[in-house]
């Protein structure tokens, strides 16, 4: 036997050629789990749309009026920035992780378990960014450089919305291009991975050649 045919013939025997016997169960309880997840996703969104409601009535409501127009308190944008900021992490984290079972799962074919290892860690580097992110670029106090009259901060400004819209747009670059380098690197780790499994023990081999 060639040395072709003999590679063909170990890379064709690490399959299975029976199916796995609990596979119909395994299949019905990953579509029972999708319809209890779609059901989740749409309460909390019906929630999270009601709050926002409520929310934005409320600012409406007790907001001030400097002659005839809305003088809306600075700490009410920034906590609505915040909202915003946790409300993308949570909405973007299982999305990525959604698609991204598939690109893994295809990735470290060889090693399942390294795979689901690898989405867990990454899920938790992703919403250790998001909260850092949060933490550092949170304001208990206005910015002085938010007025361009050098007055006291104490309604909203147009430094301050450019100021909350580069906060947004800065976590998503970041994720961005995290991301991106995870696409990217994923499939060096994964032929790492595959390759160290099908390199011989040293041990076994001394022991087969009787050493």
């Amino acid at each position: 036997m060639s040395d072709l045919e003999d590679r063909l013939a170990r890379a064709l025997t690490d399959y299975p050629i029976e199916p796995s016997p609990d596979l119909f169960e395994r299949v019905v309880e990953g579509i029972a789990a999708d319809r209890v997840r779609r059901r989740s996703i749409r309460r909390w969104s019906l929630v999270a749309v009601l709050f926002v409601v409520l929310a934005v009535t409320a600012v409406l409501t007790q907001t001030p009026r400097v002659n005839g127009a809305l003088a809306m308190p600075w700490w009410i944008l920034e906590v609505a920035t915040n909202l915003v900021l946790v409300a993308i992490a949570l909405w973007l984290g299982p999305f990525i992780k959604r698609f991204g079972r598939a690109y893994a799962a295809d990735v470290f074919h060889d090693n399942p378990l390294t795979g689901k290892s690898y989405i867990v860690l990454t899920d938790i580097v992703y919403y250790l960014i998001f909260t850092a992110y949060i933490l550092f670029s949170i304001k208990v106090a206005p910015n002085p450089e938010w007025s361009l009259l050098r007055e006291p901060v104490e309604t909203v400004t147009a430094g301050q919305v450019t100021y909350e819209l580069s906060r947004i747009g800065g976590i998503l670059l970041i994720i961005g291009i995290l991301h991106g380098l995870n696409i990217v690197l994923m499939p060096m780790l994964g032929r790492l991975f595959s390759l160290n499994r099908r390199l011989p023990d040293p041990g076994s081999r001394d022991r087969a050649t009787g050493a």
